[in-house]
């Protein structure tokens, strides 16, 4: 015979984070324009403990090239960027910690 668990009665939703539609908009955007480039090609959007993360592959079966994490803390939400363990960017807003992809043109002479 088997048992029924309420998955509801283990986790508690007071400490999950999900990424609300304005935020799946400008990840999905940025997403969108680095598949046309040819630089992305896959993305995954997970929940480990108390956070949710957005990440994105070369190839559907390397790991992660960017992972963006939103984290509550004690003063409101963070976002942190990394590039495998490294972080490139942590900031409050989402657009700010996405201003790590914006490229930089420099003139070659």
């Amino acid at each position: 015979m088997s048992n029924l668990y309420r998955i509801d009665e283990y986790r508690s939703k007071a400490s999950q984070t999900f990424f609300e539609r304005r935020e799946l908009d400008q990840l999905l955007s940025l997403y969108s324009r680095r598949v046309a480039s040819g630089e992305w090609r896959d993305y995954a959007i997970d929940q480990v403990g108390s956070a949710a993360i957005f990440s994105v592959f070369r190839h559907t079966h390397d790991a992660p090239l960017f992972a963006i994490a939103k984290q509550k803390s004690p003063r409101g939400r963070l976002y942190t960027v990394f590039s495998g363990r490294q972080k490139l960017a942590r900031s409050k807003s989402l657009t700010e910690a996405l201003k790590v992809f914006r490229k930089h043109l420099k003139v070659i002479s």
